[in-house]
């Protein structure tokens, strides 16, 4: 049976609408002058609703649908990667955090500026925005397809377009007036929200569930029919496939790398961090957040766990036969999370699901478009200005954040409608390239990173030659490539964790392989230091 709405669900809507309309309003009832306010918050934002941001950033609507899927069909091992996350905080806290506020960047990417030239900002930022695009507008369709099931009933074309439209319009309204204040605040609410819908379907799963608590631990423990253990957190075996890319080897190295590019060299979520008011600030943000991921994160295994026992433990449900999970919709396979909404949540948490469903959409939308849009502006578009000899107001700088943002709000419509129908007229995996393809940007980020860090190589040239032989490394892993150039036996299955630190290992050797201009960026620091002055 498809997800039917009472009154206590619209209620919960209504509810959720007025608190987006009330705190839009509290929030953009100050006006943006600068566009250090508009891309930055004017450094003045709280350290703990920056931690708060981030996490809702790292979190999306994929994660909340796909969440309780891992725990579902895997153990608590997932957890393990935040191991890595620490350890890549740490390093981002240190090395730099320190750096951005030193220099006085709007975007990370203009550290590149400064350590190799001008050209290397952009080619980064470059690199950035085509993986965001990619990203973003897929987890949108993702999110948007989850909307349309229980707001429409179907996953027809025409309803998933809604569904994105709703969602990029509620973005795009609640983001463009505020700038990354705005999302920061917003980002507090959506993450109170989807938290909230988490909680109250712990509190609903487990109450349909008639053993107790100790009986549910014991079956989760000991699965049976010689099955491992669903609470496993450590994993040591050494499998370097896609089966285990949740052991603790991987947790310490490529769930390292890929933390690193995501607090440190993602403006998504590092822009977050910019908006305190000292690096100091800013890392411990950056920390707390790590940290608070741990218990959100579980939580979202524990839907899963429970549900294990919900439908394929009748002995604990006190039935013959288990609960049957019926996990297609409209012909189309869908998560054991999604089965359980659609079939068998009560009234009322049914809506607040969808609204939590929205709320880890809104944030993951509301980020990218506030990190692109500063981007598109502060790397791109100003330093053409400055290159043609063209001065604007800084207030002009804000305005072009806002035209900016309907831009980029537009481009992850688009891109989330091109999912939807590619995904019905082709064989083509475009979703799981679009899904993965931060992972082929940030290769040849970590390799210019690191050597633009740690070394006085690297040239503007060897940049862009790091960027583009990351992403094409990356992509050549990739089974649904590797089939176009290797035969059958040769093809092989290797985590993406460990893709990621082969392709940084390629990436990085390209970039030192460029002479760095010493004379040039010794100017870049005298002026920097004279504008700082000034």
């Amino acid at each position: 049976m498809a997800a039917t709405y009472t009154g206590l669900d619209w209620t919960v809507f209504i509810a959720y609408g007025l608190l987006l309309l009330f705190s839009g309003w509290w929030v953009n009832r100050q006006k943006v002058v600068s566009s250090s306010e508009y891309f930055l918050g004017g450094n003045a934002m709280p350290m703990w609703m920056v931690s708060i941001s981030v996490l809702a950033t790292s979190q999306s609507a994929a994660t909340f649908l796909g969440g309780p899927d891992m725990g579902y069909r895997g153990d608590l091992s997932y957890l393990a990667t935040n191991i890595g996350a620490f350890i890549a905080a740490l390093f981002v806290a240190v090395f730099l955090i320190p750096k951005f506020y030193q220099y006085k960047v709007f975007t990370v990417y203009e550290l590149l500026e400064q350590q190799i030239g001008a050209r290397a900002k952009k080619q980064a930022g470059i690199m950035y925005l085509f993986g965001r695009v990619f990203a973003s507008g897929a987890r949108l369709y993702m999110a948007a397809i989850a909307v349309a099931m229980i707001l429409f009933g179907n996953i027809h074309a025409d309803s998933v377009v809604i569904a994105t439209l709703i969602i990029s319009v509620i973005g795009l309204l609640f983001s463009v007036f505020g700038g990354v204040r705005s999302v920061i605040y917003a980002d507090v609410i959506q993450a109170a929200v989807y938290i909230s819908a988490a909680l109250f379907v712990i509190y609903f799963l487990y109450a349909a569930i008639p053993a107790d608590f100790s009986q549910i631990l014991t079956v989760l423990e000991n699965p049976g029919n010689d099955a491992p253990s669903k609470l496993a957190f450590l994993k040591f075996n050494w499998d370097f496939s896609g089966a285990g890319v949740f052991n603790f080897w991987s947790s310490i190295t490529g769930f390292v790398l890929l933390n690193i590019a995501a607090f440190g060299l993602d403006q998504d979520m590092t822009q977050r961090v910019l908006t305190c008011k000292t690096a100091k600030e800013g890392s411990k943000a950056m920390l707390f957040s790590v940290l608070m991921v741990i218990p959100v994160m579980l939580l979202f295994l524990i839907i899963g766990l429970l549900l294990y026992v919900f439908y394929q433990r009748p002995d604990l449900m006190f039935n013959d036969s288990a609960v049957q999970a019926i996990q297609t919709f409209n012909g189309e396979k869908i998560t054991i999370f999604m089965s359980y909404v659609l079939n068998e949540i009560p009234s009322g948490v049914r809506g607040l699901v969808t609204i939590g469903i929205i709320a880890a959409a809104l944030s993951t939308l509301n980020s990218g478009l506030s990190s692109m849009s500063s981007v598109i502006v502060q790397d791109i578009y100003r330093p053409y200005l400055v290159n043609k000899n063209i001065n604007k107001a800084d207030q002009y700088f804000v305005h072009a954040g806002k035209v900016a943002m309907i831009i980029v709000a537009i481009a992850l419509a688009g891109m989330a409608m091109l999912s939807c129908y590619w995904q019905q007229y082709s064989d083509m995996p475009l979703l799981t390239f679009a899904l993965s393809v931060m992972l082929f940007s940030y290769s040849g980020l970590l390799g210019v990173y690191f050597t633009a860090l740690f070394t006085q190589r690297g040239s503007e040239n060897s940049v862009l030659a790091a960027l583009i032989v990351g992403f094409i490394a990356t992509l050549l892993m990739q089974p649904y490539v590797q089939t176009l150039y290797l035969s059958p036996e040769q093809q092989f299955d290797l985590a993406f964790t460990w893709k990621l630190c082969i392709a940084t290992f390629i990436a990085t050797l390209v970039c030192l392989l460029g002479k760095r201009n010493i004379k040039t960026i010794d100017n870049i620091y005298i002026k920097t230091d004279v504008e700082v002055c000034a």
